[in-house]
């Protein structure tokens, strides 16, 4: 059985939204677009049919370089709204605040649907603390929820005239990538119901808050690695099995998905540590450039700071932070000697303008490489 697959303009939430509920009740399945700079759209090279079970197709942010086209069943996404619901006490209304083709903008929007509220839409191309908070002013529900990534939450910190607002939020959802603990800590000093999500599109969204797994999630890591499993798993990427087979396995009748992540838990809760592919051998040894940045952005001011590798004559290659917040490299290579190995104290300190976003507001980390080597080479 197969359903057609149609293209979504995903610079039009309002669009997505209504487009979303067809496929939801078992109309065309849909992929939103997205026209950031550097990736292709992903509807020029996707069928116009899928599998029956398809509802949503979402493009990888390609943060790391590898984008993917991710099929979602109509299961998958409405198992993970009902858990988030479940979660957050019940039914609310949504500000959406993220991209449309994003997979977090994309949950807005299906919590948006299942709970029968609307949702208010602020997509404008740029974040505004201030227009943010005037958008959050139009919603009238009982229960307020929203969904940021970091970067969106220190603005709105920053920005003095908003905190009453977010204060009449019931839960912030905060993910997309790790959110620095400095960051946490100002947000709920300042009286803010944050909570962490972890997942990627592979889980349709966030499936483990503040730790926890939603209901129905499970957790296990093998050798190292932050393995799911649960209804909120994706069929796989399409147009692409091989793929498919090396990050979903199932074991003793389980179906897992490899997150690449490493981790830990402790005490029941989920410790996400680093990436098993950013790992990076300077001088011979292992450094972990996620384990680095971690301690950089624990760092007051360096909330925002990026942490990347650049070739190097003597030792192959080693960190850089890259940031917007000026400070010293000896501060900032005495932080990270002081919880990793020498090795891992980074060599440089760039200070930009901007950090370079993708589309989903996370950091584009190879803008940034590119950024820091050639400043190594100038």
């Amino acid at each position: 059985m197969i359903r057609r697959l149609r293209a979504v303009d995903g610079a039009h939430a309002a669009t997505v939204h209504v487009a979303l509920r067809e496929a939801l009740a078992g109309g065309d399945a849909i992929v939103p677009t997205a026209g950031a700079v550097g990736q292709k759209p992903v509807a020029q090279t996707l069928p116009d049919r899928v599998d029956k079970r398809v509802a949503l197709v979402v493009q990888t942010s390609g943060s790391t370089g590898h984008s993917k086209a991710v099929a979602l069943s109509s299961d998958a996404l409405l198992a993970g709204a009902a858990a988030s619901e479940s979660a957050l006490g019940g039914p609310g209304q949504w500000l959406l605040a993220l991209p449309a083709h994003y997979i977090a903008g994309i949950n807005v929007l299906t919590r948006s649907i299942t709970a029968g509220t609307d949702p208010v839409i602020y997509d404008a191309p740029r974040f505004d603390p201030v227009e943010f908070a005037l958008a959050a002013q139009r919603m009238d529900a009982a229960l307020r929820f929203t969904s940021l990534v970091p970067t969106q939450l220190a603005r709105l910190l920053a920005a003095d005239q908003t905190l009453e607002v977010l204060r009449r939020f019931d839960r912030i959802l905060v993910g997309g990538q790790a959110t620095p603990q400095p960051l946490l800590a100002r947000a709920i000093e300042a009286g803010l119901n944050v909570t962490r999500t972890y997942g990627s599109s592979e889980t349709a969204g966030g499936c483990v808050y503040d730790g926890i797994a939603l209901a129905g999630v499970g957790i296990e890591i093998v050798d190292g690695e932050v393995q799911l499993s649960g209804p909120v798993l994706a069929e796989g990427y399409l147009g692409d099995p091989e793929r498919t087979e090396s990050a979903f396995e199932l074991r003793d009748g389980t179906r897992f998905y490899r997150t690449g992540d490493t981790g830990e838990i402790v005490d029941g809760v989920l410790r996400v540590t680093g990436r098993l592919d950013d790992v990076i051998v300077t001088g011979g040894l292992k450094v972990s450039l996620g384990a680095v940045e971690r301690i950089v952005r624990s760092i007051s001011g360096q909330t925002e700071a990026v942490v990347v590798s650049v070739e190097h004559d003597q030792w192959g290659e080693v960190p850089v932070v890259v940031t917007t917040v000026p400070i010293g490299l000896a501060a900032v290579r005495a932080a990270v000697a002081a919880e990793e190995r020498p090795e891992a104290r980074p060599h440089r300190v760039i200070v930009i303008d901007e950090l370079p976003l993708l589309a989903s507001r996370k950091p584009d980390r190879r803008a940034i490489r590119a950024i820091a080597e050639g400043s190594a080479r100038s």
